[in-house]
């Protein structure tokens, strides 16, 4: 079996003795669910403090700056990070044609996820924050994460280790090539900062956030849409010498990039202009891997009416093809000057967690969970809405962002215009955030209702395909 043909036929072939118990799968993306709800509702919530500063500010644990980090944690590893691993749970198995190494090791390491993302909601509300973006948990919360994580990889290595199929499927390299780079990663932005002080400090921190996004959410996102986009369209990948070419490319040039956030500021000129250098060849990696999905659907278009994972799955590709292009941009020197800490960087992140890669995952969730359940999605309906209020949302979220953004830059670099006054200018475009969200966070609610619906009626409804 080659591996084109492994991503339109694993789990169904005569090699495939397996039986996918999935209890961990499931559970990590329930959980994850549950998580995005109570996510998007903080969000909501600092959305509108936006709007009305004063709002619950006599609570100190509802404060802004209590909340924030509550909100982008919540996001990043409540929802994004546990769904992403129930869905490794769900496709390496499959791709390898064997069970699950061990569904114990699996429950136990969601269980430990689920006391590390409550005890983080708990210890950010009381105010212990670390002041590190996105390393804002204590220490011996950071000490379980690693724990966490080395039973996680142990887990797929194990699994991708006694598999039957020799060759490994780009998805494989992808997601064990995560599971190393997380490590790296993680240990530096939480571990590795603390010894350091100033603008090294904020270096490493840098290499963190950005690659937090580059060398975590990407490798897990694209890995999940190497699988589920030719199984979804029931098409071979178009290519995977192609895939290989995206996948080195992106190993060899992302970890070079986070140093672009720090232009102008007061870090060698030297390591700004590789921050510039890497950030422009990331096109490199990104083209490869838009051309092999856009490829892969060709004479499947028509798809896009009625199948509701494809729609996901398409959407979070050109959602992360735009925000490869915007990050490469943001890294010119002149481009730099203007949108530097403006409100345009924040809809290129919130494009890349909730555009992209949260596409790819709930794509992979309507696709997997009546799979993992043997029965039918609940609603058709209701999931396609969930992607309608997710697009017209988040458009509407991230456009705002990116237009008031650039023209806050511009007042910024102008010292005839207070700096008050950049902010009252912005409150329109906040406003659109506001309800772009509100949208979201409905097609959140009907995305948790339309899981919570199937898993309940599971055994009022005949088995998927």
């Amino acid at each position: 079996m080659t591996t084109g043909a492994i991503a339109g036929n694993a789990g169904s072939g005569p090699n495939q003795a397996a039986v996918h118990e999935d209890r961990s799968a499931f559970a990590f993306l329930s959980m994850a669910a549950l998580f995005f709800v109570v996510s998007g509702l903080v969000a909501l919530i600092i959305a509108t403090k936006l709007q009305v500063p004063t709002l619950l500010g006599g609570v100190s644990w509802l404060t802004f700056g209590r909340l924030r980090p509550i909100h982008t944690n919540g996001m990043l590893f409540g929802w994004l990070l546990a769904a992403d691993m129930g869905l490794c749970f769900y496709l390496v198995p499959r791709l390898c044609g064997v069970k699950l190494w061990s569904e114990k090791l699996g429950m136990a390491t969601m269980w430990l996820w689920v006391v590390i993302i409550l005890s983080a909601v708990v210890t950010l509300a009381m105010g212990q924050n670390q002041g590190l973006e996105y390393a804002e948990l204590p220490f011996w919360l950071d000490l379980l994460v690693v724990v966490a994580w080395v039973m996680f990889g142990t887990n797929l290595f194990a699994t991708v280790a006694t598999r039957k199929y020799q060759q490994m499927y780009v998805s494989i390299w992808y997601i064990l090539a995560s599971v190393l780079w997380t490590a790296f990663v993680y240990i530096v932005g939480n571990f590795a900062t603390l010894f350091t002080s100033g603008v090294n400090q904020a270096n490493l921190n840098w290499f963190y956030v950005h690659n937090a996004v580059g060398l975590i959410f990407t490798p897990l996102g694209l890995g999940i849409g190497y699988y589920f986009i030719p199984k979804a369209a029931e098409a071979p990948l178009y290519s995977h010498r192609l895939s290989m070419i995206g996948f080195w490319s992106l190993a060899f040039v992302y970890v070079w990039t986070g140093a672009h956030h720090m232009l102008h500021g007061p870090i060698s000129q030297w390591l700004q202009t590789v921050a510039i250098l890497f950030s422009v060849m990331l096109m490199v990696p990104v083209w490869s891997l838009v051309w092999n999905f856009l490829a892969t659907m060709k004479g499947q278009w028509h798809q896009l009416k009625d199948n509701i994972p494809i729609k996901f799955l398409m959407a979070g590709t050109i959602f992360y093809l735009l925000t490869c292009f915007q990050g490469p941009m943001h890294s010119l020197r002149s481009v730099n000057a203007i949108v530097s800490k403006t409100d345009w960087i924040v809809g290129h992140a919130h494009m890349a967690v909730l555009g992209a890669f949260s596409f790819f995952a709930i794509g992979g969730a309507y696709y997997s969970i009546p799979r993992m359940l043997k029965t039918r999605l609940h609603s058709d309906s209701l999931a396609n809405a969930s992607f309608w209020l997710w697009l017209v949302g988040g458009l509407s979220f991230f456009v705002s962002l990116w237009v008031g953004g650039f023209l806050q830059g511009l007042q910024w670099n102008n010292p005839s215009i207070p700096f008050i006054d950049t902010v009252k200018f912005m409150q329109p475009f906040w406003s659109v955030r506001l309800v772009g969200g509100t949208l979201m966070f409905v097609g959140i609610l009907l995305f948790f209702w339309n899981v919570l619906a199937t898993f309940n009626h599971r055994h009022e409804r005949p088995q998927a395909a």
